[in-house]
């Protein structure tokens, strides 16, 4: 599904990571663990397609990521893969509804507002449809925007720090969240953090 080989990024002559090689299967769960600064959100961006890295490969189905043009490129991204961001990049001035339908429109997909309120109604925000996402709680954010990254039936669940804002409870209540819906879609799902309290429920992880 997923494989990760002599992977390494600059950021400038003196300053430059290099991460572990690693491979994950269709529907695994995989959580990369690590403090600040040690390039988690370097490795998301790498294996999300948003940044090429200064050397090494990453091959999903048999597709070398980075031997594609920008358009092809997108559209992958687009067909295959959903990133949950630290911060949810939302358009403000549109509705939940409406920033959804953009995410279907750009990968490509149908527009489908049934597809969009199956996917909320067991995030319990389908009643948030017609709000604006800039009027919505912080949770409430996290719950459309993991539809966001749902909604294209994606092959790729990749997570930004998911809980670093939230007390125990609300954890909890996300990380089940995430482990449910892609389970439910079968998608491999990946999250980076530092969140130690993460550690016991993922038995497959690694520590940057």
């Amino acid at each position: 599904m997923i494989q990760v080989q002599n992977l390494k990024h600059f950021y400038n002559k003196d300053n430059h990571i290099h991460f572990p090689d690693f491979e994950v299967t269709k529907g695994e769960q995989l959580l990369l663990l690590g403090q600040s600064g040690c390039g988690k959100t370097t490795l998301l961006h790498i294996l999300g397609g948003l940044l090429p890295p200064s050397q090494g490969s990453v091959i999903i189905n048999d597709t070398s990521l980075f031997e594609l043009n920008s358009s092809r490129l997108d559209k992958f991204r687009g067909k295959n893969i959903g990133i949950i961001f630290q911060k949810t990049h939302f358009v403000k001035s549109l509705t939940v509804a409406e920033n959804l339908l953009l995410t279907q429109q750009l990968g490509g997909e149908t527009q489908s507002i049934e597809r969009i309120k199956n996917l909320l109604n067991p995030l319990n925000i389908v009643h948030k449809l017609n709000e604006k996402t800039k009027n919505l709680s912080q949770g409430e954010q996290q719950r459309v925007a993991i539809a966001r990254a749902l909604i294209n039936h994606p092959q790729i669940i990749l997570a930004d720090e998911p809980t670093s804002a939230l007390d125990d409870t609300n954890t909890d209540e996300v990380i089940q969240l995430l482990e449910q819906q892609a389970a439910e879609h079968q998608a491999t799902l990946i999250i980076v953090t530092h969140d130690n309290r993460l550690k016991e429920r993922f038995k497959n992880r690694i520590e940057l």
